[in-house]
């Protein structure tokens, strides 16, 4: 009996070791392989769950660490957002995701587009959440003609095929492509960028619907037209700016409205 306790305690301290190992790493990845499996060894009973607090506890200080030390840089900044908590929920949200996706966030790039102001509002940005600049904004970005009248404020969203509307959440940027469209009864040509949907119930058929950033001529520097649901933007902007976002980049879709902010996973795990 005392052998077998003397056998348990050391492998119980030795855990524990690797664990607070783990935190001191820089880098570190809190559902990295070492601490997968410190964990999977101590959670055989109830009395050894407060060993698994500090992972909980450092990847919430993680999300609103991250968040706030963003909302500080770019306070001051950014303004005349639809709402007060507009970044917050962004920046939250962001942390979050790669928090618990580490490996599909690639690059440090938030395509953040505001969709609580009105067509000729310039509300989009990109920002480099790494070095805590803004890329580029704030310019104009199309929603879709299913949540919009012409030159008002987006009040629909939608997650359906055929809606025609924006879909609001949290987007990681997939491959470049060649995208085609037709404006005003003529064809075009631009840059387009793939989104895979991850706000579940929100936004997750985006892929199926071809819902993508792009280019478009009725996006100009003073108002944006309407899409099938893309976030579109300038021409020569998108070809700028999307390469630079392609491959794991987050795009995000704001707006006040109160029953996707109670439910998207990602907005409710940044502020839970």
């Amino acid at each position: 009996m005392r052998k077998g306790f003397l056998i348990q305690n050391a492998l119980l301290g030795a855990s524990a070791l690797v664990v607070a190992a783990g935190f001191a790493m820089p880098n570190r990845d809190n559902t990295g392989p070492v601490l997968n499996a410190a964990a999977t060894f101590v959670k055989g009973g109830d009395s050894t769950k407060s060993l698994l607090a500090p992972v909980v506890a450092t990847s919430d200080g993680e999300v609103d660490g991250g968040a706030q030390a963003a909302l500080t840089a770019f306070a001051g900044i950014v303004r005349g957002l639809s709402r007060p908590e507009a970044l917050e929920t962004a920046f939250k949200s962001y942390f979050a995701f790669k928090t618990a996706h580490p490996n599909e966030v690639k690059k440090p790039y938030l395509y953040f587009v505001d969709l609580g102001l009105p067509a000729t509002a310039k509300r989009g940005y990109v920002f480099d959440m790494e070095k805590l600049q803004i890329v580029d904004g704030p310019f104009t970005v199309a929603a879709g003609r299913g949540s919009q009248k012409d030159g008002g404020v987006p009040t629909k969203f939608s997650n359906a095929a055929r809606s025609a509307a924006s879909s609001l959440g949290l987007y990681v940027t997939k491959a470049l492509y060649s995208f085609s469209g037709h404006s005003g009864g003529r064809a075009y040509r631009s840059v387009g960028l793939r989104l895979d949907g991850k706000s579940t119930g929100f936004n997750d058929n985006a892929m199926a619907r071809g819902v993508v950033a792009h280019g478009a001529p009725y996006v100009t520097p003073n108002k944006a037209g309407r899409s099938q649901g893309c976030p579109a933007m300038e021409p020569s902007r998108a070809a700028r700016l999307l390469p630079k976002l392609a491959d794991g980049a987050i795009t995000f879709l704001f707006a006040p409205d109160k029953n996707w902010m109670a439910r998207d996973p990602w907005v409710t795990a940044g502020t839970a």
